[in-house]
C-alpha cells in the first residue's frame, strides 16, 4: 500500500484501491474526515469522490459513513474551494503560455 492510498475489501471480497485526496479535522464537528477516489468517472465524466469519517490515530480504523447534512456541507465547501483554486491555477498557466 502506498502512503497516499489504501485498499478496501467489499462484502463480496473484491479489493479496490483508493487514492487519498486529502484529510482534515473540522473545527465545526470535531471529527476527522478523509476524502478519496478510485478514479472512476460518472456519466458526466466527473471523477467519483468519496468521503468518510476516520480515526487518524488508528491505522486500522474503519471508515464511518457521514450521515448529517452539516457534515456534507463542510466537505462540499472544501471541495468547491479546492476546485476553484485548481481552476485559477490552470487559467494562470494558460495565460502564461
Amino acid at each position: 500500500m502506498k502512503k497516499n492510498s489504501f485498499t478496501m475489501i467489499d462484502d463480496n471480497g473484491n479489493e479496490t484501491v483508493y487514492d487519498i485526496l486529502f484529510t482534515f479535522e473540522s473545527e465545526e464537528t470535531h471529527k476527522n474526515y478523509i476524502v478519496y477516489t478510485d478514479n472512476t468517472r460518472d456519466e458526466a465524466g466527473n471523477v467519483e469522490v468519496y468521503a468518510s469519517i476516520y480515526n487518524p490515530e488508528d491505522p486500522h480504523s474503519r471508515l464511518e459513513a457521514i450521515e448529517t447534512e452539516k457534515e456534507w456541507k463542510v466537505i462540499e465547501t472544501i471541495l468547491e474551494t479546492l476546485q476553484e483554486e485548481v481552476r485559477k491555477q490552470q487559467n494562470n498557466q494558460d495565460d502564461e503560455q
